[in-house]
């Protein structure tokens, strides 16, 4: 057969375009199966936001966390004099607001959309559910919540560590001078 006609290149093609192959690429959902994922499919909330429009603003209550389907995302905080310090840019397939998903907390930063950006919403009342209904499932995606909250956590303790120690030495260099 001529593979231009094979069927099997259109349902591919789809099924990489799809919902849930989408979310089995995100590191959060990796332990997640076929099947897994298209649970997870019917739990997201998908919202298109506008260039420049604000997501959430820190302070807020958070109660889950963002996928990004497509577009970019700003993730700043605001200094005392009002002027915005940039955390970090997002693109698609990153995530921000995961910290939330387990446990409520007020957001820790604002977030804008810094072009047209779809987002993926994956809310804590809506894992609690799945906690009920298919508790394999959601077991699996908290796991791979602690995963990536425990990898950002070592990242940020060795960063801090090194901090300290250029600070340290910092000291004792002036101290020596």
């Amino acid at each position: 057969m001529n593979p231009l006609w094979s069927t099997s290149f259109f349902r591919s093609k789809k099924e990489e375009e799809s919902l849930a192959y989408f979310l089995s690429q995100v590191p959060i959902f990796s332990d997640l199966g076929k099947r897994d994922c298209g649970q997870l499919e019917s739990l997201v909330h998908c919202r298109s936001y506008r260039q420049n429009e604000t997501i959430f603003e820190e302070g807020d209550p958070g109660s889950g966390m963002y996928i990004i389907r497509s577009g970019r995302v700003q993730v700043f905080t605001r200094m005392s004099d009002g002027s915005e310090m940039e955390l970090a840019r997002l693109d698609e397939g990153d995530f921000f607001g995961e910290t939330t998903l387990t446990a409520p907390a007020n957001r820790t930063a604002s977030v804008r959309a810094v072009e047209p950006t779809e987002l993926l919403g994956l809310f804590r009342a809506d894992v609690v559910e799945m906690v009920k209904k298919q508790p394999p499932v959601a077991c699996k995606i908290l796991m791979g919540v602690t995963r990536i909250i425990s990898e950002r956590l070592q990242i940020a303790g060795k960063e801090l560590m090194e901090f300290r120690q250029e600070k340290a030495r910092a000291a004792a260099e002036d101290e020596a001078s």
